[in-house]
């Protein structure tokens, strides 16, 4: 007797949606100092801190970790967006930690960093997008580390009006927007956010603080052409934007947005030998680069220079 709805296929059945391509050899992570990265392991659980190490499962932690560079995530590990690429988890977040701040300024104190990357989730619920908090944890780490750099990963604050300001007010030493791909890829790859509204938001920063260097970052293996590729990089510069880091997306999941393709190393150097001749001040490219991955020891290389640079 014949079953009724049994799939014509059934060796297709619970197959994943995206299957993941195999990693090539040159993407790999490193382990420089056992010791240190169980130190920066044993501070972030101590402290109950959530990093976007952890949350976004980065592939550089153990090298960063290694090194004693964790970059600390506020605000929550819960993200009000849904990005097709971002393996942080989406969902309702929970209410804002007011002892954060010293938290953070601790946890960069017990670490000994010289340069700090925070970041955070995306808030939309909350009607400042969560700038009033980041300009807290800036002004209290500063206060506890009066020489350690600080550069912030912001939201886009999308629809929340001049929000943005009030981080700018506090005086990071880089202000971070991440672009991730190319605006022909937005409505699949970052659905909630608007590509011309992140690159507003770059050229705004620059303009209400000179002083503060702007960073950017996008992903490659989306499937964007290298025509597109070049054309945000004249964009960002169009917004003044100092640095840029070009990076390999890592498809997550299955779940996740498609890898279309691996780039190869040279092809990472070719992108950028083109964006240091668009004229941007640092630029990291390669299959690893993540925003903050050696953020630290690029920025390390301006610091001194600031002044005549700008």
């Amino acid at each position: 007797m014949e079953i009724k709805n049994r799939p014509r296929h059934p060796e297709k059945v619970n197959k994943p949606v995206n299957p993941i391509k195999k990693k090539p050899k040159w993407i790999k992570s490193k382990l420089l100092n056992s010791k240190e990265f169980f130190l920066t392991k044993t501070v972030v659980n101590k402290d109950n801190l959530v990093t976007v190490c952890q949350e976004a499962n980065c592939p550089n932690i153990t090298e960063c970790w290694s090194k004693r560079h964790a970059t600390l995530m506020i605000m929550g590990d819960t993200c009000t967006r849904a990005c097709a690429f971002c393996d942080v988890k989406t969902g309702k977040p929970e209410k804002l930690d007011q002892f954060e701040p010293i938290k953070i300024a601790n946890a960069v104190k017990k670490l000994d960093l010289r340069h700090v990357v925070i970041t955070s989730v995306d808030r939309d619920d909350l009607p400042d997008g969560g700038s009033n908090h980041f300009h807290d944890v800036i002004v209290a780490t500063r206060k506890k580390n009066p020489n350690t750099t600080i550069e912030v990963l912001t939201p886009d604050f999308l629809r929340k009006g001049k929000a943005y300001k009030r981080v700018l007010e506090a005086n990071p030493d880089v202000f971070n927007h991440n672009i991730e791909t190319v605006p022909s890829l937005y409505v699949k790859v970052r659905p909630g956010a608007r590509y011309f509204g992140s690159l507003e938001l770059l050229k705004n920063s620059k303009k209400l603080n000179k002083n503060v260097f702007t960073k950017s970052g996008i992903m490659v293996g989306f499937g964007e052409t290298k025509d597109e590729i070049i054309q945000v990089m004249d964009d960002l510069r169009f917004a003044e934007v100092d640095f840029l880091t070009i990076g390999q997306y890592l498809q997550p999941s299955a779940k996740h947005f498609p890898l279309n393709r691996y780039y190869h190393p040279e092809e990472f150097k070719e992108l950028g030998k083109i964006a240091k001749s668009k004229g941007f001040l640092l630029v990291s490219s390669s299959p690893l680069t993540r925003s903050s991955y050696h953020a630290d020891e690029d920025f390390n290389k301006l610091k001194y220079n600031k002044k005549h640079i700008h």
